[in-house]
């Protein structure tokens, strides 16, 4: 049977449509994160849970004051989504904090700290956070540095007590 070449180029034709409404192929690890965007990532050492649980006892053991724990995978299996697991820390020292606030009342929306865990493709476990320089940038706060740099010390040791070498 010989198809003609109308033919093939129409069946050509809709398989590109086909492929095209089809969503992209998933990447198997996290990309870094896009340089301006004020997004600090470390890989951890841990499975999820390992992970929440080591960063949620540094926060304790740092005297901080621990907000929430949102677990955004079980949101968006609630929503009919499948997401990998996916969950965000918000904690903080208000004494800290509220200073950046009183500064910029829009720094409000960066405090308190949001440290999210997330497990991609290749079933690598991420912390990510926003750099505080970053914040004080995008808040064109100038009269704090040495307390934003306390807060990415702070910051950066309890994403370190998950990304070290396990034990």
């Amino acid at each position: 049977m010989e198809m003609s070449l109308a033919k093939i180029f129409g069946s050509l034709a809709v398989a590109l449509v086909v492929a095209n409404a089809m969503p992209a192929v998933a990447q198997q690890t996290a990309p870094p994160p896009p340089a301006d965007s004020g997004v600090i990532r470390a890989k951890s050492a841990y499975d999820m849970d390992e992970t929440v649980a080591r960063l949620k006892k540094d926060i304790q053991a740092k005297g901080l004051r621990f907000f929430d724990e949102i677990d955004q995978s079980a949101l968006a299996q609630s929503a009919g989504i499948k997401l990998h697991p996916s969950v965000l820390l918000m904690f903080g020292n208000p004494p800290l904090g509220i200073q950046f606030i009183t500064s910029n009342p829009y720094a409000g929306l960066d405090w308190p700290v949001r440290m999210l865990v997330f497990r991609d493709d290749a079933g690598q476990v991420w912390i990510a956070y926003t750099d505080f320089s970053f914040i004080a940038h995008r808040h064109h706060i100038a009269d704090l540095p040495a307390q934003f740099k306390m807060a990415s010390d702070v910051a950066a040791s309890v994403a370190a007590s998950a990304a070290g070498a396990p034990h």
